[in-house]
């Protein structure tokens, strides 16, 4: 039997300049809380250090905070930027972390997304891959062997390097790695048996294609290292939406934020998430009609939202878990009704929660008649008979 789909959010976060960083923050943690009361399985934040926007320096920290506030959603490191860090340290605090959640983190990883941040730490691009695998496989083996480890490149040196405390989880939490447009990350996945996070369609032009051949590069890969592929139940890919009662409506909302963050993506060095918007002058709506029209996206009802993510299994032939991307398209109470709707109509349709109860439903409305009859009959007999014995005692009574 298939596993039902999981349902999650990524937030990078994305909170547009201009507003109190304390507060934006607080509404991430708020949104957190609000998943977990609907029933969303996992919610993820990343790592981020400049440009103003994307505004979480440490998802463990927001995640050891995000954990006190929750009781069932999973966090997720969205991702630790390995380049930018020592790999012991990394693999220790996410073990830390794995006890204070009592097993509900997942780790994350990634070659950093923002070149700015790179620049920065003086970290050339053409090296980060390279130095992600390597952490990654510094990482790994920190996690599935109590034999000390020894590495030396010429970014870090461990030596004879143990953990001080095993995982929580048995063996050890979930390990993911990033894909945004390039191969690197699924060819990971499958050299290292982890898991795979597809987060590029709505993000990088031609990311949306990508997705039918991810699971291809992944399993080649497994079996170029000789072992066996990771499960495709635990691939996760993204996806971008913003639902409301009426497509109408959600478009209305939609005039929030979606313009001020199209624009950040060209800023930050991507290609715009607007992809090819007719000029609409400054007529909000107008430009949010346009940008809907053109990218792969769902500015829409729950209905869309079904056939989009429907869309997607088919493309990629299946996989696991479908994350929302996290963003301040609408304000916050239509933000947070979004994710509501998407719960109470969207997560049962895959999840398999509707049909069991429409069944039973189908099965009494059919056999109404029979049961109904009997039913009644059955009342009139006890009224009947309730009156034949008050009738019986009153009358004896009288003799």
């Amino acid at each position: 039997m298939t596993r039902p789909l999981r349902f999650g959010v990524f937030y990078a976060p994305f909170h547009p300049l201009g507003q109190n960083p304390t507060l934006a923050l607080q509404y991430d943690l708020e949104r957190v809380v609000e998943l977990d009361r609907v029933g969303f399985d996992e919610a993820w934040f990343g790592e981020h250090h400049s440009g103003g926007y994307e505004i979480i320096g440490c998802p463990e920290i927001f995640i050891a905070a995000a954990a006190e506030r929750t009781k069932h959603i999973k966090l997720g490191t969205g991702v630790v930027s390995l380049p930018y860090h020592h790999p012991w340290l990394v693999a220790d605090r996410m073990v830390l972390l794995d006890h204070l959640t009592r097993g509900r983190v997942l780790f994350g990883t990634g070659p950093g997304a923002l070149p700015s941040d790179a620049f920065v730490m003086g970290i050339d691009p053409l090296d980060q891959r390279r130095r992600m695998e390597e952490s990654l496989e510094a990482i790994l083996a920190l996690l599935r062997s109590d034999e000390p480890v020894t590495r030396e490149t010429d970014w870090f040196t461990m030596k004879e390097a143990r953990l001080q405390m095993r995982p929580y989880s048995d063996p050890h939490f979930e390990v993911a790695v990033a894909a945004m447009i390039s191969p690197s990350g699924p060819r990971l996945a499958g050299t290292y048996g982890v898991s795979l996070l597809s987060l590029s369609m709505q993000i990088i032009e031609g990311g949306f294609a990508a997705i039918g051949q991810a699971w291809n590069v992944v399993e080649e890969q497994a079996a170029a290292a000789g072992h066996a592929p990771p499960e495709r139940d635990s691939w996760r890919v993204l996806g971008a939406m913003h639902i409301a009662e009426t497509k109408d409506k959600a478009m209305e909302e939609c005039t929030h934020g979606l313009k001020d963050f199209s624009n950040y993506f060209g800023t930050a060095g991507f290609v715009p998430l607007g992809y090819e918007v007719n000029d609409t002058g400054d007529d909000p709506r107008a430009f949010v009609e346009s940008y809907a029209e053109g990218g792969n996206i769902v500015i829409g009802t729950p209905d869309d939202a079904i056939a989009y993510i429907e869309g997607l299994l088919e493309q990629s032939g299946g996989f696991g878990t479908f994350l929302q991307l996290g963003h301040d398209w609408a304000d916050r109470d239509a933000t947070l009704r979004s994710y509501r709707l998407f719960a109470r109509e969207v997560i049962p349709h895959f999840k398999g929660q509707l049909g069991a109860p429409r069944g039973s439903h189908d099965w009494a409305a059919a056999k109404r008649d029979e049961l109904f009859g009997r039913a009644g009959q059955a009342i009139l007999q006890a009224i009947t008979s309730h009156a034949e014995e008050k009738a019986a005692s009153t009358g004896g009574g009288g003799a």
